[in-house]
Formats: C-alpha cells, structure tokens, sequence
C-alpha cells in the first residue's frame, strides 16, 4: 500500500504542519536568525518577531501578552506550572483520574515527595460532578489541575466552576489546554485559570514548541536555571522561528475556525455514523457529552484493540488506542474506568481523531476498511 493511500486518523497525538506554517518557520530561520537578547540591529529584529508571535497568541487565547511562556510544548508547560507552584508546605492536589501522563506523572513526582494526591469524581459522561466541591477540605488543597479536552475521549470540562472555587480557597489552578488550543475556543481569563498549557503540534503548528499562559502577578518557582529569557520562569535562547511558527498556525485556525469546526464535526459524526451503522455492536465513549470536534472514541466489544490497532495499520488506517503519551501501557484507560466501563469496552476501545486535512470521501473509505476489518476478526472470535 503506497503512502497516498494511506487515510491519517491520529490528529491528536500530532497534526502535519501546514505549508504557510512550514513557509513562516523557515522564513524566520533565514531572516530573524540572532539571539533575541542581542543588543543589535539583528538581535532587535528577532525580539521584534518573537514578541509580535507573544502578542498574537496572547490575543487569540485571551491572555496579556505578558503572561506567555514560551516552551518546548505541552509536557513542559504542565511540569513548569505543577513543579512552580509546588512550593512551601505540601498539601493536596485535586486532580481527575484520566489526566494526560504529563500531568498525572508529575503529580506522582510530587506525591513522593509529600504531596497528597486527591482524584475528582465523574460521571458516566466524563464530566465532573459539580456537587463534590462542597465536601473538599479546601483549607489543605494547594494546587488543581484538570484536562480541558481529553486527549482520549475528546470529552470537553466546564472549568469555570472548579475555578470559582480555587480562587476563593487561593489555590492555584492549571488547565490542560494542549487538545482544546486551535480545535475549539478557548479564553483564558474567562476560565479563570491560574495557568494553561498550550501545545502547538496540536494545530498544525511545530513540534518543539509551546506556551505556559501564567495569570499576571503569579509566584511561579522555575526549575531550569540560567539567563533570564521568559522573565526569569524559563531560561535558554528563545527558538523565535518556532514561536512564529506556532503564532502563524494559531491565526490561521481563528481566522477559519467555523468552517473547521463545521466540517469536522460533520465528519466526526459521518465516522461515528457509518461504524454505528456497519460495525453494530460499538460504544461511542461520552457520546452525550461535549466533544471536540475532530474526536470519535469508540469501543468494538468482543475484540483486541491492539489486534484491531495492527490490522487497521495494515490496511492502511492509523488510529491510536489512546494518549500516544501512554502507549505500550499494559493498564485499562483510567478515564474509562472512573466513567465505569467494564472491560469488555476499553479493552476493544479506538481512537479516531481527524484534522482539516482529511476529506468526506477519505471517511467514507476508512469505514469501508475499518468495517472489513472489523468483521473479519469477529467471525474468527
């Protein structure tokens, strides 16, 4: 099977950058080539550049320039935040089950070193359940983190409530914004966010490059240590290429985002439609929740999903069994558990995730393939 034929399904664990991003990268990489830090000429045209990317991001995520960090992308922002704000006494940090390793990793970290780990309750939906806030020991919880958008699920939190109650209790709290940034819009101050981490490979951007959104007047503790770059919070020569990169990827969704949420909701449900209709018996995971639009969840019961992931590969189809973060875990999803699935689903469990690159006639074929292939396994079962 030659590479054109091949259908990409796998837009959540990275997009292809498109070609004006590529163009933008490679432009700044020839003309704004200094040290942002320089004091010449060369130097002031590359801060120039860095700091109009910082504006435009800050402008389109609802933030003040100020309050973005450049980074290496999500898994740094995330660390940055946690291991920042950890400082002092430890307490309790509340968290859901199915956070993305990024987060769920680090709060281990922590919890070794004496913080406790304090998991908030679901529902079927995959959606927090608004009344358990009232019964928190807000007097020992230090630090929140919850997943905006689920890398897996595709499933889309109401933060603000949480928010509401973090900033009367002066805890601080991060938002995963890594899958909702340039999918769906997200406003950072109307979240009420203490910080939120933003990825760029997510949209079309490069990889290599992300952002900390940190609300202004924040004590952040950093923990790489050298110049002073990113207000002291991230030190090392800024890459002002890669920021322009991310900058240009981030305009051109806001300036097309109806149109991408329409057509990709439209053939997120097409996908969803055409397996519910070919493949019967499936599990659309969080079906009645808010969803991102590219996203599809989807179990198969009565098979492997590592069987199911392989032989779709062979026939052309890439897809993922969840967080790319998380692949070759031998563990059931976390967040499909704490929805209260049994094993049947997330053990047959797919993940479809689509990008504005994939076309109605590319969905109609995968579900001629994945289709084929799912029945041909269920009749050897």
């Amino acid at each position: 099977m030659t590479q054109s034929d091949r259908i990409y399904l796998d837009s959540n664990a990275t997009t292809r950058p498109l070609p004006e991003v590529v163009e933008e990268v490679a432009r700044h990489l020839r003309e704004t080539y200094a040290n942002p830090g320089s004091r010449h000429e060369e130097g002031r045209r590359a801060r120039q550049a860095l700091e109009a990317a910082r504006e435009s991001i800050a402008s389109i995520l609802g933030a003040e320039p100020e309050e973005v960090i450049f980074t290496s992308g999500g898994t740094e922002s995330t660390n940055l935040a946690l291991f920042g704000a950890a400082i002092g006494d430890p307490g309790i940090i509340l968290l859901t089950a199915g956070e993305h390793p990024a987060t769920k990793e680090t709060c281990l970290a922590l919890e070794r070193r004496g913080w406790e780990l304090r998991e908030l309750a679901v529902d079927r939906n995959g959606l927090l359940v608004q009344n358990q806030y009232d019964g928190l020991p807000w007097e020992q919880i230090k630090l929140a983190t919850v997943i905006l958008a689920h890398n897996e699920t595709g499933i889309i939190q109401d933060v603000r409530p949480l928010a509401e109650r973090c900033q009367q209790a002066n805890v601080f709290f991060h938002v995963d914004a890594v899958q909702a940034a340039g999918k769906i819009p997200v406003d950072f101050h109307a979240s009420g966010a203490t910080s939120m981490a933003i990825g760029a490979h997510k949209f079309h951007g490069p990889r290599g490059i992300g952002a900390l959104l940190l609300r202004k007047g924040t004590k952040l503790s950093p923990f790489l240590f050298g110049g002073h770059q990113e207000s002291g919070r991230r030190p090392g020569t800024e890459c002002v290429a890669l920021a322009c990169g991310m900058a240009r990827a981030l305009e051109i969704w806001h300036h097309e985002q109806e149109r991408r949420q329409q057509a990709l909701t439209a053939m997120r449900d097409r996908l969803q439609q055409g397996l519910r209709e070919a493949c019967d018996p499936v599990v659309v995971i969080g079906e009645h929740a808010p969803r991102l639009p590219n996203t599809l969840n989807i179990a198969f019961p009565g098979l492997d999903s590592e069987a199911l992931l392989v032989a779709l590969d062979l026939e052309g189809i890439a897809c993922s069994v969840g967080s790319t973060c998380a692949s070759g875990a031998s563990q059931p999803p976390p967040v499909l558990v704490a929805m209260g699935y049994g094993e049947e689903v997330y053990r047959s469990v797919l993940r479809f995730s689509l990008s504005i690159e994939n076309t109605p006639s590319e969905i109609d074929e995968a579900i001629r393939r994945i289709s084929a292939v799912v029945a041909r396994m269920r009749s050897t079962h």
